[in-house]
């Protein structure tokens, strides 16, 4: 049966209709060009970036966060179908933790990328480098999301591998790990958000609110971006994903996005009376220090678009009505993947500890390689999603799809 497996799994990824190739095409040659840059970056190291000592966490730490959110978000999917038994959602869980497989390699890519030395690696191995557990908040880190990974990694080839056997998989077995998959999920968001919010010297991240704030925000964009994908595969593939299963995850980010605009609102407010000196990165990022304003525009894009997406998810009528659903969910991605990134990471270091304004914004070379990253991880998405949605509508192996 293995070998039959493997041959399946072959020929569903290998083959497919012309927009399938084409789509592969494109991933394939803009991860070559991005790892053709990631050479360039190896060999002379950070200097080719426009990362400096003043900003040195820019463009790859920012999508890493970004990345770590829209990871999180398969858990909107996995509470309401395991825990609360809805199952019109049943055939996009695995689809969302294929999504949260990608999401974390992307991650991990861009941490490396990050890394002035990234042959130093080795050293995150427990009992080969200096681990430095549990003092260490970027080893805690390393421990959530690896963990996710796997957990991931497990429920979705168990799950696959049942249904491709012609057996329906035994959530008694894989309870424990749907359980235990939920912390894991939030925790790989807070562990994230502690990285910044212990930073003391930081202001503008040193705040108790933004491991909340990075929740609701994850729970907004994953699952928005989620919506999207959904909607091509029920177009493109034989997978049957129901009206209902798709307006449920749109009525749950409407809610993430209320607490996402609320805990903004509370954290501009907080620094905004409070008016101490430690204002200086959100006076920077919304309206400009001493001349440098390049990235207001940015900001208040993020948050007019926010606000829109979240206007038209309120209104029942609009949230159920595709076209201005689709509209809010492009708006909630990039309004989130700019808070978030541009938002969040690059203001926290202006001004540096000495008054310094050096206005970071991410090179060709970073967009290229990022870029890269992005197509690696939606190449593992495309062709681990392909596989499974055979494998659960019987095209290889066993499964009856009346049953899945």
């Amino acid at each position: 049966m293995l070998i039959d497996a493997i041959n399946g799994i072959i020929r569903t990824i290998t083959k497919g209709s012309k927009a399938y190739k084409i789509w592969v095409g494109v991933l394939l040659l803009l991860a070559a060009i991005g790892i053709s840059f990631v050479v360039k970056q190896a060999s002379e190291g950070l200097i080719v970036t426009n990362m400096r000592n003043q900003v040195s966490w820019g463009w790859y730490i920012a999508n890493f966060t970004f990345l770590v959110g829209v990871a999180a978000a398969a858990v909107v999917l996995v509470i309401p179908y395991y825990v609360y038994k809805y199952k019109p959602i049943g055939n996009i869980v695995l689809i969302g933790e294929v999504m949260a497989v990608a999401a974390v390699s992307m991650c991990l890519m861009f941490i490396l990328l990050d890394m002035g030395s990234p042959e130093r690696f080795w050293h995150l191995i427990p009992g080969l480098g200096i681990f430095n557990f549990p003092q260490s908040i970027l080893t805690w880190d390393v421990v959530v999301l690896n963990l996710y990974l796997f957990l991931n990694l497990f429920l979705v080839i168990y799950a696959l591998a049942r249904i491709y056997a012609g057996k329906s998989y035994k959530t008694g077995f894989i309870w424990p790990f749907i359980i235990f998959s939920i912390p894991a999920a939030i925790s790989i968001h807070t562990v994230t958000a502690f990285l910044y919010a212990g930073l003391p010297s930081r202001p503008f991240w040193n705040a108790a609110i933004l491991a909340p704030r990075f929740i609701a925000s994850a729970f907004s964009s994953g699952p928005a971006f989620m919506l999207i994908i959904f909607q091509i595969i029920r177009k493109r593939t034989k997978l049957e994903i129901t009206d209902e299963s798709l307006f449920k995850v749109a009525e749950l980010i409407t809610w993430a996005m209320a607490f996402n605009l609320f805990f903004l609102i509370a954290e501009i407010y907080k620094e905004a009376y409070s008016a101490t000196d430690h204002i200086a990165s959100l006076n920077y990022l919304y309206y400009g220090l001493r001349g440098h304003d390049r990235l207001v525009p940015w900001i208040w894009t993020a948050v007019i678009f926010n606000s829109i997406a979240f206007l038209i998810l309120l209104i029942p009528t609009l949230r159920k009505s595709f076209i201005p659903l689709n509209v809010a969910c492009v708006l909630i991605f990039i309004g989130v993947y700019i808070e978030k990134g541009i938002g969040l990471v690059f203001p926290g270091f202006i001004p540096g500890t000495l008054g310094e304004i050096y206005e970071y914004f991410p090179n060709s070379l970073e967009l290229w390689i990022s870029v890269g990253v992005w197509s690696i991880g939606l190449l593992i998405f495309t062709l681990f999603a392909k596989v499974a949605i055979a494998i659960k509508t019987g095209e290889i192996g066993h499964a009856n799809p009346a049953e899945h």
